[in-house]
């Protein structure tokens, strides 16, 4: 068994009965090909497979042959079909679907390479949400679960060292980073709105940092830059000064928390996903360089600004452990370690 297989089984073992939820259901699924969709569909199948659910999952997507590339044994899986087009004006399917699993953004790619603009990124989260939630009308889904983001809440004040669903947040509409953040507020409000006037159960996890594989290592990811820099024989290069803070789930734990809060959390809900356990990139960093045989330096651009409080990005985590007895089964120094390990064997 392969370390993606050893994954998918803890997986597959710690939601548990919950599976029961989707026997004979169809799914429609957007952002299915991306990081969390190509996760999210890795233990759909396996979990059907498994229990013989008789479960079927239609993917949206703009290119189907670049995913039936990427990622052959999922796009040759009888559960899976594909539904070509935009997540803003797609032409809806036929026949009914009992939950629809939206995750659709612009591509992390296009977003590193400046493909897009900031209209582009709004327009595709506000205007697809709503696109998506019509189509949850007409199809008569039953569940609808948002992927949404931390960066609904903006910058992170420096005196909040863990931000809750409560806090409401510091966004600046002024600035042009709004499109996603504040793209996904707005996401959250016609989710809202959806469920109380047409009582569809929504819900919502606002998700911040991950690893794991499928990981892009070459974009703006730290953790994942660091681990090809470090597979690369070095130097691991820090652009900043190494003082930010972040904190880091495992892509298995990600799936268990998804998949429990699409089963269990409570109806427009907003669930943080990720770790409370708080690291400085520059901590990160020489915990990636520790993770390989041989030694390998890093690189800081700058040394830290006297005085200035290091940026956050780190959620409290205590509703989703609370309501939903989450947990996080797998600490950052062995998910970068399996992170490698997968990365290592590829083709």
């Amino acid at each position: 068994m392969n370390r993606l297989e050893k994954d998918l089984d803890h997986i597959f073992a710690l939601v548990g009965n919950l599976w029961e939820d989707l026997r004979g259901k169809r799914l429609f699924i957007t952002g299915g090909t991306g990081f969390f969709g190509s996760w999210f569909l890795e233990s759909l199948v396996w979990a059907n497979d498994r229990l013989e659910l008789g479960v079927s999952a239609t993917v949206l997507t703009r290119n189907p042959d670049s995913f039936k590339k990427k990622m052959p044994h999922l796009a040759g899986h009888p559960v899976i079909k594909f539904h070509t087009g935009d997540v803003r004006d797609f032409d809806f399917p036929e026949g009914q679907f009992t939950h629809i699993f939206h995750a659709a953004t612009t591509s992390a790619v296009a977003t590193f390479n400046n493909l897009e603009g900031h209209l582009v990124k709004f327009d595709t989260i506000v205007g697809g949400t709503r696109h998506v939630l019509d189509f949850a009308l007409k199809c008569h889904a039953k569940k609808f679960f948002l992927i949404s983001t931390g960066a609904v809440y903006g910058k992170q004040p420096p005196e909040i060292p863990r931000m809750s669903e409560d806090y409401c947040g510091t966004l600046d509409y002024f600035n042009p980073n709004f499109a996603v953040g504040g793209g996904k507020r707005v996401a959250e409000f016609l989710c809202a709105h959806y469920s109380s006037k047409y009582g569809i159960e929504t819900k919502i996890a606002r998700c911040f940092s991950f690893l794991g594989p499928y990981l892009p290592l070459d974009i703006h990811y730290a953790v994942g830059n660091f681990i090809r820099d470090a597979l690369g024989g070095g130097p691991i290069q820090i652009n900043g000064d190494g003082t930010q803070c972040r904190s880091y789930l495992y892509t298995a734990d990600l799936m268990i928390w998804l998949w429990t809060i699409l089963f269990k959390g409570e109806s427009c809900r907003a669930y943080n996903v990720g770790s409370d356990k708080e690291i400085t990139i520059a901590e990160l960093a020489n915990l990636v360089a520790r993770s390989v045989q041989l030694p390998v330096e890093v690189k800081i651009a700058r040394a830290p600004s006297p005085g200035m409080p290091p940026e956050r990005y780190v959620p409290s985590v205590d509703r989703a452990k609370k309501e939903l007895g989450l947990l996080e089964t797998i600490d950052l120094e062995e998910a970068i370690k399996r992170t490698m390990a997968f990365n290592s064997n590829r083709d």
